[in-house]
C-alpha cells in the first residue's frame, strides 16, 4: 500500500519557501552510476529544472542513490507568456516540437470560427497540456527518473525498473533546517569515505559550485546554495553573495565534521553539562577557522577546477608535462607540437610555476 506524501500546506501561496529534501535509490541498491551516468543524470535534471521552473538548491549523486534539496515555487499568478512556454519546452523537447506548438498557437488565434470565448478556452487547453508538469514535486521527479531510465536502458541493453519504488521526500523548513540538510547532502561523499574534503566530488552542489567556476552549471550551482543558505531572508538566486555564503556554508560543513583536533570544544558548567565554549554563529563569523574543514585556498580551489574538467590531466613543470605528452603523443592532434599549457583564469597566480597538459582556459575561468 502506498502512503500519501507529505506536502507543504503552504505550496499553492506565494511568498513562503516550498523545500523538499529528495531521496531515491537504485532497485537493489546496485552500484550503477559511474561517471557517465552522474553526468548524464545531471544534465537531465538541469533540463528538468528549466522545463518544470522547479530548483535544485543542494544535490549529490552517489554510485546508487541520490539526494537533492529541491525548491518548488508556485506559478505565477499570470501564468506563462507565449515565449516563457515555448522556452521551457526548448529544454527538452526538440525543435520540431517546439515549432509545432508555435504552429498550433498560430493555427488557434487565425481560427475566424472561434469567438473570443472559445479562443480562450482553445489556448487555455494548449497551456494546460505542458503546465500541469511545471512547479510540481511528483511531476518533477517522474520526468528525471524516467527519462534518465530510458537513457540508461538503452545504453545498457537492459529493460525494467531501475528505482526502488517512490523516491522519499521530506519538508525541509527555511533557515536553519535548509542549511542544515543542503550541508548533509554535500557532505554525503565525505561520510562514506570517497573524498576528504566535499569540493573533490565534482556530481554534487558544492562540488560545481567550486569546480564549475561561476558560468554555466557553475553558476547555477553557486546560486542555489546562496537560496538555499539565505531563503529565509528573502534573496533569489543572488551569485554575487556566493562569496560570502561559500565561507559561511563550508564552515558550516567543517562544524558538522566537527573542530579542529586538538581545539576544547567543550568546558564544564556547574550542573556538570558540556557546554561549548563558542555557539555556531560565534564559529561561522570568526576570523579564525576551527572547524574540522580547512578554509579553501587558491591553491585548492584550482586543484578541484583542475580535476573538475579535467579528470586524468597533467599538471606540474613545464618539463615534467611535456614528457607525459611524448609519452602519449598519439592520443592529440598532427597539429599540437608540445604538451605544456599555460595556466590560465583562476591559475593565473601559479602560471610561473605549474603547467597544464589541457587548455583551461574555459575549465578554471572563476
Amino acid at each position: 500500500m502506498r502512503h500519501a506524501r507529505w506536502l507543504a500546506d503552504w505550496r499553492k501561496a506565494a511568498g513562503k519557501p516550498v523545500l523538499y529534501h529528495v531521496i531515491s535509490r537504485v532497485v537493489d541498491r546496485r552500484f550503477v552510476l559511474g561517471t557517465e551516468e552522474k553526468e548524464k543524470f545531471r544534465a537531465l535534471m538541469r533540463m528538468q529544472e528549466k522545463f518544470t521552473g522547479c530548483r535544485v538548491l543542494s544535490y549529490c549523486l552517489m554510485d546508487n542513490h541520490f539526494h537533492l534539496l529541491l525548491e518548488v515555487p508556485t506559478m505565477a499568478e499570470a501564468g506563462l507568456s507565449d515565449d516563457e512556454l515555448l522556452k521551457r519546452l526548448a529544454a527538452i523537447y526538440n525543435e520540431a516540437f517546439v515549432a509545432g506548438v508555435v504552429k498550433e498557437f498560430a493555427d488557434a488565434r487565425a481560427a475566424v470560427y472561434v469567438n473570443a470565448s472559445g479562443l480562450e478556452d482553445a489556448l487555455a487547453a494548449l497551456y494546460e497540456r505542458f503546465t500541469y508538469r511545471m512547479h510540481d514535486l511528483a511531476e518533477f521527479m517522474k520526468g528525471l527518473l524516467q527519462r534518465f531510465t530510458q537513457w540508461f536502458n538503452r545504453t545498457h541493453s537492459r529493460s525494467g525498473t531501475l528505482w526502488e519504488d517512490r523516491f522519499k521526500s521530506v519538508i525541509v523548513e527555511d533557515g536553519v533546517a535548509a542549511r542544515t540538510i543542503a550541508a548533509y547532502i554535500d557532505l554525503n561523499p565525505v561520510r562514506a569515505g570517497m573524498v576528504k574534503d566535499p569540493a573533490e566530488h565534482r556530481w554534487s552542489s558544492y562540488g560545481e559550485a567550486i569546480g564549475g567556476g561561476k558560468k554555466g552549471d557553475g553558476k547555477k550551482a553557486r546560486e542555489g546554495l546562496v537560496r538555499a543558505y539565505c531563503c529565509e531572508q528573502g534573496v533569489g538566486f543572488e551569485v554575487e553573495k556566493w562569496k560570502e555564503v561559500s565561507r559561511l556554508y563550508r564552515r558550516l560543513m567543517g562544524l558538522a565534521l566537527g573542530r579542529k583536533p586538538g581545539r576544547a570544544s567543550v568546558v564544564q558548567g556547574s550542573a556538570g553539562l558540556g557546554q561549548t565554549t563558542k555557539n555556531t554563529a560565534e564559529l561561522l563569523e570568526g576570523n579564525d577557522n576551527e572547524t574540522a574543514l580547512k578554509d579553501l585556498g587558491m591553491a585548492k580551489m584550482l586543484h578541484c577546477r583542475v580535476r573538475y574538467f579535467t579528470d586524468g590531466a597533467v599538471i606540474g613543470s613545464r618539463e615534467f608535462v611535456n614528457e607525459a605528452f611524448a609519452s602519449a603523443r598519439e592520443r592529440f592532434g598532427p597539429k599540437r607540437k608540445d604538451g605544456a599549457r599555460k595556466m590560465r583564469g583562476s591559475g593565473a597566480a601559479a602560471r610561473k610555476a605549474l603547467w597544464s597538459l589541457r587548455d583551461l582556459r574555459k575549465g578554471i575561468a572563476s
